[in-house]
């Protein structure tokens, strides 16, 4: 690849590809170098360190994760809504799991400061859950269980965890079903009855 036009962009989308290739540890300042024909020290002229370039990759994958959820949700309420955005979820996750795993780390806030990426994912989640009427701090809650499901599942399947016989999709879609139930029926506070924070 030539270097001509070698931004930190084109440098996050290189570190995306090699991360579904090598995993999110194997993006290295090195690798991208040679991928790119060039040396080391012309990427620093686009990013500090490995870190800042990791860091890069993980908004670069966040974007392209909530951009194909937020596509899939697009138009649908309630138990549509939820499954459409539980398969995009998994789709990606499976599809592309150095990036995936790379969605799974922080961002520096200055970094994040210059990205919509976070009110994105804010927004498409949350509006995902508008139908089931939940307010503050269950909201956060629902979506810490969410997305620990999902994740805890995906990662079981991704490592082949599931031994029996029972079709792994199956289990997926009454899990999806189960969680719509759930946040249908969330456990609601008593009047004047006090988060524990």
């Amino acid at each position: 690849m030539a270097r001509a036009g070698l931004t930190a962009e084109r440098l996050a989308a290189a570190g995306a590809e090699l991360a579904d290739e090598a995993g999110f540890d194997g993006i290295t300042v090195s690798e991208l170098a040679r991928r790119f024909g060039v040396k080391d020290a012309s990427l620093y002229s686009h990013v500090k360190n490995l870190r800042e370039l990791r860091q890069r990759v993980t908004l670069y994958a966040a974007g392209e994760f909530i951009d194909s959820i937020a596509a899939a949700v697009a138009g649908r309420a309630g138990q549509e809504a939820l499954v459409a955005f539980a398969d995009a979820y998994r789709a990606y996750a499976l599809a592309h799991p150095g990036r995936y795993a790379a969605t799974q780390h922080q961002v520096d806030p200055e970094l994040l400061a210059g990205t919509t990426v976070l009110a994105r994912t804010v927004d498409t989640t949350y509006g995902m859950l508008r139908a089931y009427d939940l307010t503050e701090p269950d909201l956060t809650d629902a979506v810490r269980l969410l997305r620990s499901t999902f994740h805890g599942y995906i990662a079981l399947e991704a490592e082949g965890g599931f031994g029996h016989p029972r079709e792994v999709q199956r289990s997926w879609d009454r899990g999806v079903q189960a969680l719509h139930v759930l946040l249908e029926h969330w456990p609601r506070r008593e009047e004047g009855e006090k988060d524990d924070d």
